[in-house]
């Protein structure tokens, strides 16, 4: 029987990138040191700054 009008259904070959992957430790790092700073900062304004009103 000839098979030339069947799908063969193949993994795809992964692609390989020449890029190097980005350093997630570093920058992964300052963006919760920014969070907290600003958590920080939140709780310092209405701790000393915001009228006691509300």
């Amino acid at each position: 029987m000839n098979d030339n009008n069947v799908l063969k259904f193949e993994r795809r070959k992964p692609k390989q990138d020449n890029r190097k992957p980005a350093a997630p430790g570093p920058k992964k790092g300052l963006i919760w040191l920014a969070i907290a700073i600003v958590i920080a900062l939140v709780w310092t304004y209405y701790q000393f700054i915001a009228p006691q009103g509300i």
